[in-house]
């Protein structure tokens, strides 16, 4: 891709920062939209709730409410759903307004899209799953339709579980395992669909890249693996025990709503990344983790 412009909302995150790290030293100019008045020369101010926002060149849409970073109450989780709906449709109208569109809007998804899927593999051409963050991805994907009617190529990116060491997910479970108070979580049978940070980072450059992608992307690697599997890896390459458990009705009195999600089996494969012929660096989740401690 030729240096460009390229907008990034959530790019204090785990993912937007490694993004934005990747890009700048490649040469593209990178604008970080915050929701604070601009304090730096690569700070855009923005506004989701009041649909203000102030866009040019490419975008990549990834801010929104962490779905594992408090119980959820009512209340937060109309947070996750506002956080991300109307965050998309303020930036999906903005880029439609434009004189001049961007050529692309890469916005954020998760896999939590199908739902729970049990043990059957599932790609982009599967339906939406049942319960609340099906519904949520649903409409966040759907908030991009401004962009989308405006001519704009968009793209739904579908994370998955990033394996990395700064935040997320994987951010908690790597001091508990170094700890030696890591185990399973439920029965661990349930699939867990990982990305390294580094093939996530790839993997949205790739988008950017990747004139005949649009709509849903999943982002997850290629062989997803059980939460029992994952255990044994993070003992294998932390050295140290996993004989704690986390049994299921303790992580629903814990993490409330969020626990039938965190129980919840979702084998998700990369269709639309490999068959435009994108390649993993991390494929097998002990290279991933070890990519995340270097």
């Amino acid at each position: 891709m030729p240096h460009s412009r390229i907008a990034v909302t959530g790019a204090s995150g785990l993912i937007g920062a490694a993004l934005v790290r990747s890009l700048r030293a490649d040469g593209h100019e990178v604008v970080r939209l915050v929701r604070h008045p601009a304090r730096a020369g690569d700070e855009v101010e923005w506004d989701p709730k009041r649909g203000y926002v102030d866009v040019a060149g490419l975008v990549v849409h990834l801010a929104g409410a962490g779905v594992g970073d408090h119980r959820w109450t009512a209340t937060y989780k109309r947070e996750i759903r506002d956080s991300r709906v109307l965050g998309t449709a303020a930036i999906a109208e903005a880029v439609a307004s434009l004189d001049v569109p961007p050529k692309v809007l890469l916005s954020g998804s998760a896999i939590g899209y199908y739902g729970d899927t049990g043990d059957r593999a599932v790609d982009e051409s599967a339906p939406a799953g049942e319960g609340f963050l099906p519904s949520v991805c649903v409409e966040w994907e759907a908030a991009t339709a401004p962009a989308e009617e405006a001519g704009v190529r968009t793209v739904h990116a579908r994370t998955g579980l990033v394996v990395g060491r700064e935040g997320g997910a994987w951010g908690r479970l790597f001091p508990l395992f170094r700890a030696g108070l890591g185990g399973r979580l439920g029965d661990g049978r349930q699939y867990w669909s990982f990305i390294a940070l580094h093939d996530e980072v790839a993997a949205l450059r790739h988008i950017l890249d990747t004139e005949s992608l649009s709509g849903p992307v999943n982002l997850t690697g290629p062989d997803p693996v059980t939460n029992r599997e994952v255990t044994a890896a993070m003992g294998r390459v932390l050295h140290r025990p996993t004989l704690f458990t986390a049994p299921a009705p303790a992580l629903r009195i814990a993490l409330g709503d969020f626990a039938e999600d965190v129980l919840a089996s979702q084998r998700v494969l990369p269709g639309q990344l490999l068959d435009s012929g994108f390649v993993f660096a991390f494929p097998g989740i002990d290279a991933a983790i070890r990519a995340a401690l270097r």
